[in-house]
C-alpha cells in the first residue's frame, strides 16, 4: 500500500487527500510536522514541504501539483469520464490553471497566512518562530480571502463547476485550502451564495468525510464546519 506523508491542517495535503479518495486511492496516512525537519522525511524530499507521495516500492513524489500529475498520468486513465484532469487541452489548460491559482496565489495570500498564524505557531517554539499569531497578517488574509471568495462565484456563475462542467483538481484545490479556514472561522460566506453553494456541493463528497472529521488539539471547530447544509 502507498503511504501519504501529510499534516492535517496543511492546505496542500488536504488536496491530495482529496483527489485520492475521489480516485478511490488507498494509501496509509502519516502524520508528518514540517516543522520538526525530521532527517528520515528530508531525505524523501530534501524541500521539506507537504506532502509526499511513497508508492509501495518506495518511489517518493514530492509535491502537491507534482503528486496530481504523477497520479493522473499514473491512474488518471482508468477513471474514464471521472478523470480529476480532463483530456481535451483547452480544459487541462484552465484547470491547472485554476490550480495554481489556489494552490499558489491564494496560500500566499489567504490559508498560508491563517494556517501558520492561527494554528502552526501553537506548536512551534519560539526559536523556530512559533508563538503570538501576527494580528496584521490575519487582518490582510481576512481582507483578501473576500476577493478570492468572489471570484469563484463568478466563476460558478457560468459554470457547473469551477473548470468546466465536471469536478477536476481545480475544485479540489480551491475546497482544500477553504476547508482550513472554514475551520477557523475565517470564511465570510454571506457575502456570496454563489461560492457557499458550491462549497456545500464539494463539502458534501464522500471525499471530504475525512476532513471533517480532523480537530486542532485545543481548537474547536467553527459551529458550521462539519455541517453539509451549514
Amino acid at each position: 500500500m502507498a503511504t501519504l506523508f501529510h499534516y492535517p491542517f496543511c492546505p496542500h495535503s488536504r488536496f491530495i487527500r482529496l483527489v485520492m479518495a475521489e480516485m478511490g486511492l488507498e494509501s496509509a496516512l502519516v502524520e508528518e510536522k514540517p516543522w520538526e525537519r525530521r532527517h528520515e522525511f528530508l531525505i524523501m524530499n530534501p524541500a521539506g514541504t507537504l506532502p509526499v507521495f511513497l508508492e509501495e516500492q518506495g518511489f517518493a513524489v514530492p509535491g502537491h501539483t507534482v503528486i496530481a500529475e504523477y497520479l493522473d498520468e499514473t491512474r488518471g486513465m482508468g477513471l474514464e469520464t471521472r478523470r480529476l484532469l480532463p483530456e481535451q487541452a483547452g480544459t487541462r489548460v484552465e484547470v491547472r490553471r485554476l490550480m495554481d491559482w489556489f494552490l499558489t496565489k491564494f496560500h500566499e495570500e489567504v490559508s498560508g497566512y491563517l494556517v501558520t498564524e492561527k494554528i502552526y505557531k501553537r506548536f512551534i517554539s519560539v526559536a523556530q518562530g512559533g508563538g503570538a499569531p501576527d494580528m496584521a497578517a490575519i487582518r490582510a488574509a481576512r481582507t483578501n480571502v473576500r476577493y478570492h471568495l468572489k471570484y469563484i462565484g463568478f466563476l460558478i456563475a457560468k459554470r457547473n463547476w469551477l473548470a468546466g462542467p465536471e469536478l477536476t483538481y481545480a475544485d479540489l484545490a480551491a475546497a482544500a485550502h477553504l476547508s482550513c479556514i472554514d475551520y477557523l472561522g475565517d470564511v465570510p460566506w454571506e457575502e456570496d451564495e454563489t461560492a457557499r453553494a458550491w462549497y456545500a456541493r464539494v463539502k458534501s463528497r464522500p471525499s471530504f468525510r475525512t476532513l471533517l472529521s480532523d480537530r486542532v488539539p485545543g481548537m474547536p471547530a467553527a459551529s458550521h464546519y462539519a455541517d453539509l447544509d451549514f
